[in-house]
Order: C-alpha cells, then structure tokens, then sequence
C-alpha cells in the first residue's frame, strides 16, 4: 500500500484532525463535553472540558488549555489562562489527560509560551501523513 498524501484545502484534508482528535475525546472520557473543529490556517479542534475549561489544539503550537470563553466551528476559540501542554503536535492521545491535570495543578511541563513546531504551509513536511495514522481508528 502506498503512502497517501491528502491535497490541501480539500474536505478530505481539512477533516484529517478530527481523527486524531476523536481519539484525545475518547482517552478524555467523561472530562470533554464536547467538541468540534474550527476554522482553517491553522487547523483547529476545540475540546470543551468539565468545569468550564477548554483545550484547544492547532496544526503550529499542539494543544493549549484554558478557561473557555469564546469561538465555534466558524470563529477561532477564545481561552483566557491559556497554558501549552507540550508533547509536540500529536500528544499521545492517552497522555491527553495527565498532561491536562498537570496543566490546572501548574505542574508538568506546561508553559504559557507558544510553541511552534510547524508552519501551517509546509503542506508536504510528513504531517499529514503522521495524521493519517489515526484514520483507521477514528469514529467520527
């Protein structure tokens, strides 16, 4: 089976992270109320959590968390206290959680610097690839 690279800006590319993204929901459990993906450039998944706060997670930086105060499929979210979990773009989905109680205790490797690990232009860097892993796993 050859590797497949996805054409940017198709349905098919911008919907890549929502894969990866059902699997952070799932290790969740009961802790995301919600989610949905967002705007483009770069993409987007907002993760609504218990207690009003929010992750979210971009193409760039990984995942952030934060006090939940604005945004939806169509407007970027908006975090107050917003603090980067670390563990580069794709967190192993399963560590989500520990990395987020680490975050709200102020432990861990969490900082409120932004990290940036990619440009959301480098189309062809391997990262979508890497997000094509979780394809066959998603339930979406």
């Amino acid at each position: 089976m050859g590797v497949k690279h996805v054409e940017p800006y198709t349905e098919e590319w911008r919907r890549q992270p929502a894969f990866y993204a059902s699997h952070v929901v799932e290790a969740l459990g009961a802790e995301a109320t919600g989610w949905w993906e967002g705007p483009c450039d770069p993409r987007t998944v907002t993760v609504l959590l218990t207690g009003g706060d929010a992750l979210v997670w971009d193409e760039e930086s990984g995942w952030r968390r934060g006090r939940y105060v604005s945004g939806d499929r169509d407007r970027c979210t908006v975090l107050a206290d917003a603090r980067y979990l670390g563990g580069g773009l794709l967190l192993n989905p399963e560590r989500v959680p520990a990395a987020v109680e680490d975050a709200r205790a102020g432990v861990g490797n969490s900082t409120a610097w932004r990290p940036c690990y990619r440009s959301y232009r480098h189309y062809r860097d391997g990262f979508d690839l890497a997000l094509n892993g979780y394809l066959a796993y998603a339930d979406v």
